[in-house]
Formats: structure tokens, C-alpha cells, sequence
């Protein structure tokens, strides 16, 4: 009986060491583990708002291209020092006169589902690009491509697009005319290659976590839409050694107090600045400016009332004081804005395309009455009809929007009226022309102030008023063409103070990018005109 009882109290000494080991499995560290153990680099970011797209020539605004900047990449990318550099492209010659690029891409370039990057994805993703069909409202920007704008209107088919695989990693593209910015252009997202036999299979690829190929730095790796998505570091991308970060979780919150709040708790990295906050922030050591190429403006809608009248569009720009918005609702070192090409494009002179041009359209109290008044007597008019204007959910458009509607009561003696609106939803309704006066932004897509003018032709997907005009469309077009620098610049010059006489449009400020960033971020990378890198981002 003794020996029994023994044998029981081993048996149980033993259960127990069982159930211990169980329960620690894969928590106890092999000798030295503890040691060369690697912590997890993770980046927080807030994106601010849910991207229209990770579809590249869909998603055509900062809050979808600056993820998705990260997650793949084209022929070029933007370096450190904001030139384009070798990216899937591991060199290119140039033809003679200028117009035909041939592109040989890496050996190693991957997709993130381990395939080939082949030069038929980029034959298949621009042509894409340029397929009515598809729908990009960044198609126009691939109309420097022989045969792109013809197969974009109907007047042409894709084989007339003169993009062509040479071989499996071999890609030629010929230009309309020889093109300096070139190879700035094509760093753009509209530009990245898409997996040709992933998109044939699912036309959804890029709409959930678990279906998205990339070939960026980073893969995503989970989306909970309207909340958060995360990305990991690509094991397949081809300069992975170069890549710091193991993770980035983007926020999606609009608030910027709220973000604030997180950034103060360490829950963000990087933060806005909340204009409530600006003077005290801005003296903070933790804050970075950055120089950006783009616009803060409300459009006007001239298939409706009143605004299809010049005079009254102008009387309700001339009403709006562009240096009160800056110095006490938008804050952060804004400029205000009194042109539409911002600054830091110099001519062949070397002046700078903002300063030449100068101030087209700023404030004047006097002449905004006397226009509103002539345009009401145009228009037969006894009283203005009522005007609303619209803005995207965020509190910095509320608070700009807030004191336009009290410049407009006190300087021209009219009840505007504001309504908000979800970003999404706000971006499409736009372009289908339903709102009558709304903001709006532009962020160049390449470095050259043609991609500014041009937005405004007739027709085009960034014009978004219904104005258009035969003389403007012709010195957009002439600029194109025109090999001369000198005289291009001439005319782009002449075609900015036609687009401000007509005020289809009320400028407010230039941006620039203003962020708190927390101790031991370094190295992302914001271009001026471009998209944020995260490629050598690090954190410490």
C-alpha cells in the first residue's frame, strides 16, 4: 500500500511538471535568446481619413497615394533628395531624339505573392490607366504617352499606345515630345505596374488586406475599413536591407485634437498640428515643416446659380482675405495664396514662376461690392439666390469654412450657408458637379507648372466647376508642345492670369507640411511635390 501511495505521488509530480510545460510552451526563452532578441520596430501614423482606393490609378488623392506609395512602387522613385532614382528600373537608355525610354528592370523585382515584376504588369497597368473604361481620374496624366490621349477619348484603341514589352524585363515607352520631367512623372502612383494575372483573376485585388499584391517596401497586411490598416516590411522587395521598419498601423482619425491627444500618450508618432494649438506647438523642438506643392481652394460650380456669372464668382473671391485665414484659423506658416501655381518652380531665368506672375486675385472689399452689384444687374437679379458651401469632414475645413461664411456676411452682406459632408462621398459628388461652391486641394502630381494650369481645361477630371474655354484649352496645348523653355514658361504665365480673370475658383493658401514627430522617428522622407517615404523611415 505504501509503494502505491508512492507511485501515485510520482505520477502526479510528474502530471504537474507536464501541465507547467504546457502551459509555458513558447514563452521560455533558449539560452542567449534574451540577448540577441530584436525589438520590433513599429511606426504609428494617422492617415486621417479611409483611402478612396489602393487601386493606383483610382485612389487619385494624398489620403490613398501616400500609403500606397509605400506598398508599391513604379520605374522610378523619389530619393532622399527628391530626384528620381532607379526603382523597378535598374537603368534606361533614351533615345536620340528624345522621345522613346527603354526601361531594364530588375532581375529581383518582385511582387509580394513571390511572382516576377514583368515589363508586361507596366504594359498592362498604363494602358489601364488610359482605358476610359477604368474610370482614373489620373488618365490625363499619361497623355504625354503616344496614342494615350487618343485611346483615353474614344478617338483611338490601345494598341495605338506606344508602350510595349521588348521582352520579359525589358519596357519601351514612346513620349509625344521630348518631356524633361519625365521621369519625375512616372514616380507618381498612376504610374505603379499592376500583377497582370492577380488583377485577371480577382478585379477586386486591391479592396481587402488578404487579396493585395504589392512590390513596394511594405505589404498590406490587415485593413479594418474606416478604423486602421497595417503594413509589414516585403521579404520579396528587392533593396529589403534598406528597409528599417518591421510595421506601420495607420490611424484613421479625422480629429486633429484627437490625434494630438494620441500623440501626446505615445499612441502616434507623427501628428498635426490643431490650428487651436499652433502658436504654442509651433515653437515646439518636436515639430518639422516641410515645403509642398499644392493649393487649398473653393470651387466655384457654374452650371448653377449664381455663380455661372464671372463677375459674381469674382465679387465672392475679391470678399475673401486670404492672410486673416492663414494668420488665424489655418496658422502653421502657411502662405497665402493670391495666384494658383505655388512656389518653387523656376523659369530658365532662374526666377521663380510665383514671384514673376505675381498676385492675381487678393482682396479687395471695395470692388467685391461693386462686382456683386454688376453681376446682379446681369443676371437680372433682385436678390442673390442662396448660396451654400460645402466641405469635407475635418475640423480644419469647419474652421476655414466658418470664417469665409463670416467674411461673406461682413464684406459683401450675404447669409452663406455651410453643409459637411464625408470625405468619400464628398470627393465623387464633387466630381459630378453637385455641390454648388466647395473646398477643394490640389497636390501636384510632377514638378512643372503645366500640371497646375492644366487642370483646368475643358473637360478635364481635376476641373470639377463646368468651366471651360477654347482660348485657355489652346495656350494649355501650345505649352505642351512648345520645346522652347523660354517661351513654354510664356505661356503658361499668360494662361494662370487668363484662369484668375475667369475665377472659376477662390485660392487660399499654399501648403506646406507641419507635423509633430516623436523622439527617435527619423529619416521619413516628404517630397515637395510627391508622396511620403517611409522606405528609409527608422525608429529608435
Amino acid at each position: 500500500m505504501k509503494k502505491l501511495s508512492m507511485l501515485l505521488l510520482i505520477i502526479m509530480v510528474f502530471a504537474l511538471a507536464a501541465c507547467t510545460a504546457n502551459e509555458n510552451a513558447g514563452t521560455e526563452k533558449k539560452e542567449g535568446e534574451e540577448k540577441n532578441s530584436k525589438k520590433e520596430k513599429i511606426l504609428y501614423l494617422n492617415n486621417e481619413s479611409e483611402p478612396t482606393s489602393f487601386d493606383p490609378v483610382i485612389g487619385y488623392d494624398i489620403k490613398s497615394w501616400d500609403p500606397l506609395n509605400n506598398l508599391m512602387e513604379g520605374l522610378t522613385r523619389l530619393g532622399k533628395d527628391h530626384k528620381p532614382e532607379g526603382a523597378m528600373a535598374e537603368d534606361w537608355k533614351v533615345s536620340d531624339d528624345g522621345k522613346t525610354y527603354t526601361f531594364n528592370l530588375r532581375k529581383d523585382a518582385k511582387w509580394s505573392n513571390g511572382d516576377d515584376v514583368t515589363a508586361g504588369d507596366f504594359v498592362f497597368a498604363w494602358k489601364r490607366l488610359l482605358n476610359a473604361e477604368t474610370g482614373s481620374g489620373a488618365a490625363f496624366l499619361g497623355y504625354f504617352i503616344e496614342g494615350g490621349e487618343a485611346y483615353n477619348t474614344g478617338e483611338g484603341t490601345a494598341d495605338d499606345v506606344k508602350v510595349k514589352a521588348v521582352d520579359e524585363k525589358t519596357f519601351e515607352v514612346t513620349l509625344t515630345s521630348p518631356q524633361a520631367y519625365f521621369l519625375s512623372v512616372i514616380t507618381n502612383p498612376a504610374f505603379f505596374p499592376v500583377n497582370e494575372k492577380v488583377a485577371t483573376e480577382n478585379p477586386q485585388w486591391f479592396a481587402e488586406a488578404d487579396s493585395f499584391v504589392g512590390n513596394g517596401p511594405f505589404n498590406l497586411t490587415e485593413w479594418v475599413h474606416d478604423s486602421h490598416f497595417v503594413m509589414k516590411k516585403n521579404d520579396t522587395y528587392w533593396d529589403k536591407k534598406n528597409v528599417k521598419l518591421d510595421q506601420v498601423n495607420w490611424a484613421i482619425i479625422d480629429d486633429r485634437n484627437t490625434a494630438y491627444q494620441m500623440f501626446q500618450k505615445n499612441e502616434l508618432d507623427v501628428s498635426a498640428i490643431p490650428p487651436d494649438l499652433s502658436e504654442q506647438l509651433m515653437k515646439d523642438d518636436k515639430v518639422k515643416i516641410d515645403d509642398q506643392a499644392g493649393l487649398y481652394f473653393y470651387r466655384f460650380n457654374i452650371t448653377m446659380e449664381p455663380f455661372q456669372n464671372k463677375n459674381i464668382r469674382k465679387a465672392f473671391a475679391l470678399a475673401v482675405d486670404q492672410a486673416q485665414l492663414v494668420d488665424y484659423v489655418v496658422k502653421n506658416e502657411h502662405k497665402p495664396a493670391y495666384g494658383y501655381v505655388s512656389n518653387g518652380f523656376e523659369d530658365p531665368s532662374g526666377k521663380d514662376f510665383r514671384e514673376t506672375n505675381g498676385d492675381l486675385i487678393k482682396t479687395d472689399v471695395k470692388q467685391a461690392k461693386e462686382l456683386l452689384e454688376k453681376g446682379l444687374k446681369e443676371e437680372g437679379y433682385e436678390k442673390l439666390p442662396e448660396v451654400t458651401l460645402t466641405y469635407s469632414t475635418l475640423d480644419t475645413h469647419q474652421k476655414i469654412a466658418e470664417a469665409m461664411q463670416q467674411m461673406f456676411k461682413d464684406n459683401l452682406g450675404v447669409e452663406v450657408k455651410l453643409a459637411s459632408v464625408e470625405a468619400n462621398v464628398f470627393a465623387t459628388d464633387q466630381k459630378a458637379l453637385k455641390y454648388q461652391f466647395a473646398r477643394s486641394s490640389f497636390i501636384a502630381d510632377y514638378a512643372d507648372p503645366i500640371n497646375f494650369v492644366e487642370n483646368f481645361q475643358t473637360g478635364h477630371p481635376n476641373n470639377r466647376t463646368g468651366w471651360g474655354n477654347k482660348e485657355y484649352d489652346q495656350l494649355i496645348k501650345d505649352a505642351k508642345n512648345e520645346k522652347d523653355e523660354a517661351k513654354r514658361y510664356e505661356l503658361m504665365y499668360e494662361a494662370e492670369k487668363f484662369l484668375m480673370e475667369e475665377a472659376p475658383f477662390v485660392p487660399i493658401h499654399f501648403y506646406n507640411q507641419v507635423s509633430l514627430f516623436a523622439e527617435g522617428v527619423t529619416d521619413i522622407v516628404r517630397h515637395p511635390v510627391g508622396y511620403t517615404e517611409l522606405k528609409w523611415a527608422d525608429k529608435n
